[in-house]
């Protein structure tokens, strides 16, 4: 969602602007920040002290933060470090024009939820274009799990009209786009209205998207367990466009820890909807999320999402150690009962058994055919790179332009991509 937004940001200013190589050069520098975890918090501030240099050698230069770290710690940012001149919240993009007017002469904050603006003003054209975009569907959450921040710099739930998406997604595959990612921080509570001020869901958003004739990969994320509703799993059965692909987070596989998380199922819900889905598209891949240490977790809990993994054998996963934010219900549990030490060797644990899971996933490619949506140049000399429809990055030589799709046969597997010649 942060590169959908920044490409968005840089559109509204090509009137005015034109992006440069080097924040030497820049009249404005901005950065566009992520406070879901400590560490991407405070990388924000570490990369600041680059930026005051260039400030000390051209005073003219304006500096902007905007993002999820800007609306949760607003004004105070600037308190802690007074180069920066403006804060923009994430639903306050539609106002980056009139920001970088008014920054000339002041310091400049931005921080209200008024994402219904925001979404109107996202019906404008896109002006940058590639074979595989991203597309913001819906915002914020009101699921209130115990460890996120979303609800507090995201805001409510939010989702924009049905028809505004065809629009963008429609202008995107005239101009060259073979597949779009629908983005949402919920994506599928998405809960739009269309022309007729009919409601409309995910599943009924992605069959009307299908009809865009030249859009041949379709995939959403990130998906919280409680919103996957029947007819979108119905739909991972028939869809012929939906890739056979979903990021699913789980977090743990323990009920006492899901409660405590506030997540609202328990592993035994979760392990039925994964059977659900399977019994539609035997060759789902599933992604998940995986969050260790949680306070209060005990060596049984841990086993529990150990076993949880075992009996869902994930395509590709995400794991971290447990990261306190502020404001967050988890923040104010003082009891401290794991061990750094021992966080540590249970994430290794973890990324173990994940890492030989996609390994296999990846291994069993060998041999195969499949078809990769081309999407650059690799690092090697006539070297292209791309994915499948399962998300596997796949790397292959060619001489030639690549094609915007190309059939290939993966001759490699290793746990992060895959080896091809194209066929």
């Amino acid at each position: 969602m942060n590169s959908y937004d920044s490409d968005r940001l840089l559109e509204s200013v090509r009137s005015t602007h034109e992006q440069v190589k080097s924040p030497e050069t820049a009249d404005v520098i901005v950065f566009n920040t992520c406070h879901i975890r400590e560490k991407a918090a405070e990388k924000i501030y570490s990369e600041l002290g680059k930026i005051k240099k260039i400030k000390k050698n051209n005073i003219d230069t304006k500096l902007i933060i905007t993002g999820c770290v800007a609306q949760a710690e607003g004004k105070a940012m600037i308190s802690r470090q007074p180069i920066i001149d403006a804060v923009i919240g994430p639903q306050m993009y539609h106002k980056f024009n009139k920001v970088i007017e008014e920054v000339k002469s002041k310091k400049v904050l931005e921080l209200d939820f008024d994402s219904q603006d925001k979404f109107k003003y996202l019906k404008k054209k896109r002006l940058n274009f590639s074979r595989s975009a991203f597309v913001t569907i819906q915002e914020g959450c009101d699921k209130f799990c115990s460890f996120c921040v979303v609800p507090f710099t995201r805001g409510a739930e939010a989702s924009r009209k049905s028809y505004h998406i065809f629009d963008e997604v429609n202008h995107l595959v005239e101009n060259g786009c073979k597949e779009v990612i629908l983005l949402g921080q919920n994506v599928n509570a998405y809960h739009g209205f269309d022309k007729y001020n009919n409601e409309v869901n995910l599943a009924k958003l992605i069959t009307s998207l299908e009809k865009i004739k030249d859009l041949k990969r379709i995939s959403y994320t990130t998906s919280h367990p409680v919103d996957m509703h029947e007819e979108l799993i119905e739909l991972h059965g028939y869809s012929k466009k939906l890739n056979p692909y979903l990021h699913l987070p789980v977090q743990s596989g323990s009920d006492k820890i899901l409660k405590l998380m506030n997540r609202k199922y328990t592993k035994t819900s979760y392990l039925q909807i994964i059977d659900r889905l399977r019994n539609k598209c035997s060759n789902i891949a599933l992604s998940s999320d995986f969050i260790v240490g949680y306070p209060n977790e005990t060596r049984r809990d841990f086993k529990d999402t150990l076993d949880l993994v075992k009996e869902v054998n994930f395509a590709q996963a995400y794991s971290f150690k447990y990261s306190s934010r502020v404001g967050t219900k988890s923040a104010k549990n003082k009891i401290n009962n794991i061990s750094n030490e021992e966080k540590n060797d249970r994430l290794q644990e973890l990324q173990e058994l994940l890492n030989t899971q996609q390994r296999k996933f990846n291994t069993d490619f060998v041999s195969k055919k499949v078809e990769v949506l081309v999407k650059g140049k690799g690092k090697k000399i006539n070297q292209y790179r791309g994915t499948t429809k399962w998300m596997q990055v796949v790397n292959f030589q060619l001489s030639k332009e690549a094609k915007s799709i190309e059939n290939v046969k993966i001759i490699k597997a290793s746990n992060n991509s895959l080896l091809g010649e194209v066929l």
